[in-house]
């Protein structure tokens, strides 16, 4: 039987369901609907169009871009079931969120977190309007799975930092206007003597190189410091703790990855409906060929029962203080998941999947096969599988390095 508190419940909930059905019906142009753009994680933004900016200021206004963050920064400020709310809405009418992004991500929750007031106050309100562009500063050629093996260097220089050395795979790191980095501040340490500092693009001595991939974009980039000076303000944290701060962000990042990546999403249309439009149906409306009926739905068996078990990690995560570990289960699961779902759409679009460019091929199927391509680095970055799997043993089960 339901209680006063249920129904009390159940009658915000109406309301501010009537309110979001209100704020999209007034502030999404209708011709944006599921036109979000599918290339952006794999060749880049694009030019914001009159419609497409409109859409980001008003729900970056709202703090709806990012709903449960604190509204003092410019976030939404809601509760769970209210931003499930506004997630089911948007579905409904194909409406995207506009405002995502390293920022949103990963340093953004993080700032949150260790970020003094001043930090929070700065950075955080261009995130939530979506009106700045973040890149990570962590991997180096000598210091990939053995992240602290860093050499990047920031000298005390007084007043400020002065930074040298050299990041790679920065990922947009040509369209960022600043970046969270891990640098050495001391060479006594190898973990303790790691700090995190924000670093502006455009300071004189950062260059920035892309890296053209399989898939024919140049996400990643190479990133040089020499001679940059960076003020001491940007310290986040206390010197020496970037170690702390910087293995938080990753598990902001696995989190938010464990969806199955960008691939996972690039169709926009389920598998099935996938392999009903281009295998057809038979009489009853089922695709065409049982053989991959019983693919699919084994796929989407395992597809869906990881999204809900991670939801509920994720919510069990951050009611014991946010994320954990489990971070690196769900990343595994996911990219490999993800993986499996945009090889599978590719075969199912026969010579459909194997469009690079030009005529005879619409704008999904070229992000299809260009997705397929770049979702092969999922595994690799943000922590590979093979350290998750090392995460995994010692963090989550416990198991100790053979002797």
């Amino acid at each position: 039987m339901a209680t006063q508190v249920d129904s009390a419940a159940a009658s915000e909930g109406d309301a501010f369901r009537e309110e979001v059905r209100q704020f999209l019906a007034e502030n999404f142009p209708a011709e944006l609907k599921g036109k979000n753009n599918a290339l952006a994680s794999v060749e880049g933004p694009t030019e914001e169009s009159d419609a497409q900016r409109q859409w980001r200021e008003a729900m970056g206004a709202r703090g709806w871009g990012t709903p449960t963050w604190p509204k003092e920064y410019g976030g939404g400020g809601l509760t769970k079931p209210q931003a499930r709310i506004l997630d089911q809405e948007m579905a409904k009418i194909g409406a995207f969120n506009p405002i995502g992004g390293m920022g949103v991500m990963m340093f953004g929750p993080t700032l949150l977190e260790y970020g003094s007031e001043e930090q929070k106050k700065e950075h955080i309100p261009p995130i939530c309007r979506g009106e700045i562009r973040w890149c990570q500063g962590y991997s180096e050629p000598n210091a990939g799975s053995d992240l602290a093996n860093l050499q990047t260097m920031a000298e005390d220089k007084g007043e400020h930092y002065l930074v040298n050395g050299q990041k790679t795979w920065t990922s947009g790191g040509q369209w960022a206007d600043k970046c969270f980095c891990l640098v050495r501040t001391d060479r006594s340490d190898k973990h303790k003597g790691i700090s995190f500092l924000l670093i502006d693009m455009d300071m004189p001595g950062v260059e920035v190189r892309p890296i053209t991939m399989i898939s024919g974009a140049s996400p990643f980039c190479e990133t040089f410091f020499t001679d940059v000076k960076v003020p001491k303000e940007n310290l986040v944290g206390e010197e020496g703790n970037g170690w702390t701060i910087g293995k938080r962000l990753l598990q902001h990042e696995r989190t938010n990855l464990s969806g199955g990546g960008s691939m996972a999403r690039l169709m926009g249309a389920s598998i099935a409906d996938v392999a009903k439009h281009y295998v057809g149906t038979d009489a009853d409306g089922r695709i065409d060929d049982p053989v991959l009926r019983d693919r699919i739905a084994d796929f989407e068996i395992r597809w869906n029962s990881f999204l809900l078990t991670a939801r509920r990690a994720v919510e069990e995560s951050k009611a014991q203080g946010g994320v954990s570990e489990i971070s690196s289960v769900l990343k595994k699961l996911g990219t490999k998941l993800g993986q499996e779902r945009a090889e599978m759409a590719i075969e199912i679009m026969g010579l459909q999947g194997l469009g690079w460019e030009g005529e005879g091929f619409t704008d999904k199927e070229l992000a299809g096969v260009r997705g397929w391509l770049f979702g092969k680095a999922t595994t690799i970055y943000g922590g590979s599988t093979e350290i998750q799997n090392n995460i995994i043993a010692k963090r989550v089960l416990g198991m100790l390095d053979h002797q």
